[in-house]
């Protein structure tokens, strides 16, 4: 064999190796809930908790460890962080995942909470509320997962997981929902508030965005209480 078809047969071992990884992400998210030793596990996490423009997103998503099929399970094989996913494989994966959960919820805050509030106490307002909308009259002990946060006014025992929508099943499939429901908005939000090309950036902090806030100035949908650099030449 040539030194070149050799090359070849490594760059394809590679990429089938790395496919299978990113094909059983999910079976690794769900080992680590199942692992927990309960029948009911809930997770919540959030999105948009770092743009300078539009709504902060939460979502809680429980699985019931007793009726997920084998069929859920490998629809959900390549479930992971919605990071980790393009903005497509999130799509496919969002139908998938209200279709396995026992219950999902989504909450949302909006531009003025945030700069009334401050965006840390409502990120975990909002993770709060969607834990309590995902578990509230639940029959059966349930394990609270959050991605990062503890929550104080959660009286409900609860576990911050680091790194959660990259280690559990239940989180990394509300951070789908919560990823998926927020840019939706957004994309229909570019429709209501043409130049800013929130379509795009989903309303993060890109050369982009920042190139139109100083052509146009700010829009409603924008986070005034964000201290960015793009706001700086700007009169607020």
């Amino acid at each position: 064999m040539s030194a070149a078809a050799t090359a070849r047969g490594g760059s394809k071992g590679r990429a089938r190796r790395r496919g299978r990884r990113k094909g059983s992400s999910g079976r690794r998210l769900f080992a680590f809930d199942r692992r927990l030793g309960m029948r009911l596990v809930a997770g919540v996490d959030e999105a948009g908790r770092g743009c300078l423009a539009g709504p902060l997103v939460a979502a809680g998503v429980l699985f019931d460890y007793e009726r997920l099929t084998a069929r859920e399970l490998r629809g959900l094989a390549a479930l992971n962080d919605s990071k980790q996913h393009t903005a497509h494989a999130r799509e496919v994966l969002f139908p998938l995942v209200l279709s396995a959960a026992a219950r999902v919820t989504v909450v949302s805050r909006c531009v003025r909470g945030i700069d009334s509030r401050g965006l840390h106490n409502t990120n975990l307002a909002a993770l709060g509320d969607a834990m309590l909308g995902v578990t509230s009259g639940v029959g059966g002990e349930v394990a609270r997962l959050v991605d990062g946060f503890s929550l104080p006014q959660l009286e409900a025992s609860h576990h911050a997981i680091v790194d959660g929508d990259a280690t559990s099943a239940a989180i990394a499939a509300a951070s789908i929902i919560a990823k998926v429901t927020r840019d939706r908005y957004m994309r229909h939000a570019d429709e209501l508030h043409p130049g800013w090309r929130f379509a795009e950036h989903v309303g993060y902090s890109t050369p982009e965005h920042r190139d139109a806030i100083v052509r146009l100035g700010v829009s409603s949908l924008h986070r005034l209480s964000f201290q960015s650099a793009a706001y700086q030449q700007l009169t607020l």
